[in-house]
């Protein structure tokens, strides 16, 4: 009976090892699979977005040279604001490609920063003057507020612009007319340099704020539907500050704005012993 109760237990433990090895076989073809896949989508983006940047910037750099009339004036008053929206629509799906291919970089872990030291007013000088003209459109004010001791960044400039952009664009596109956007700049010797954008917006509410920080995702009204977007501005930000080591911090209030903040660590600050000058405009 003793010798019987021990052969079923034996066969029991080689069962319940083979049902693992089993498992653990199923688990890796999965995890092997989905890698396969990862490395397909990043490669086809890849070459999407080579495919799609390359005549965009053909459509950019020529209606560029069509503003600036370098081979004469236009002939027709109107050809000056078809050649301005295909400038700006040329330049918005730019953005939106490079968008998704940061993206995808960020979430295949090969995102890279191309580092450097720089001064983030002249970003956020960069910022302002391109959104300049959705906020005169869209019937709303600005302001920028930096701080006199805001130092210099040690970090990606292009990606620290492309930051700011998004939170910027996202900023006027849900803000109704009337409204009032901010951008600030300040230093913190113990958190770092925090650079925020606010709005007094339609706001997003508390149980949808962690679904706007997920690719694709937006809030559903019908103010949002007529501006509807990719959904991806925030994940990307918050992508790219994690690469930086960084941080994204979000609040906001239904029909009282949105106020969005990116921290980059202290160690990234190069303060200068000579404090910059201070800028408030309107």
């Amino acid at each position: 009976m003793g010798r019987k109760n021990g052969t079923s237990r034996s066969v029991d433990r080689v069962a319940l090892q083979l049902e693992r090895e089993t498992a653990y076989a199923s688990l890796r073809l999965a995890k092997e699979a989905a890698e396969a896949a990862s490395r397909a989508k990043s490669s086809f983006l890849a070459t999407m977005s080579h495919e799609l940047r390359t005549p965009l910037n053909a459509i950019i750099g020529f209606s560029e040279i069509m503003q600036r009339e370098v081979l004469g004036p236009l002939a027709n008053p109107q050809y000056r604001g078809y050649v301005d929206d295909i400038h700006e629509s040329g330049t918005h799906l730019l953005q939106i490609i490079n968008d998704i291919l940061d993206l995808s970089k960020a979430e295949a872990g090969k995102l890279e920063l191309d580092e450097d030291v720089f001064d983030p007013r002249d970003t956020i000088h960069s910022v302002r003057q391109l959104v300049r003209r959705r906020i005169s459109d869209g019937g709303l004010s600005d302001m920028v507020e930096l701080a006199a001791d805001l130092p210099l960044l040690r970090a990606d400039e292009r990606k620290t612009k492309q930051v700011l952009l998004n939170l910027v664009i996202n900023a006027v596109k849900f803000t109704p007319s009337g409204g009032h956007i901010e951008i600030a700049g300040r230093f913190d010797p113990e958190t770092g340099v925090i650079l925020t954008v606010k709005d007094t917006g339609i706001g997003i509410a508390p149980g949808d704020l962690a679904r706007v920080l997920e690719p694709f995702e937006q809030v559903d009204s019908s103010f949002t539907r007529s501006r509807r977007g990719t959904g991806l501005g925030l994940p990307l930000v918050k992508a790219i500050m994690e690469r930086h080591g960084g941080s994204l911090a979000i609040s906001s209030e239904i029909d009282a704005g949105t106020r969005v903040s990116v921290i980059f660590p202290p160690w990234r600050a190069v303060v200068q012993t000579t404090p910059a000058h201070s800028l408030s405009a309107a």
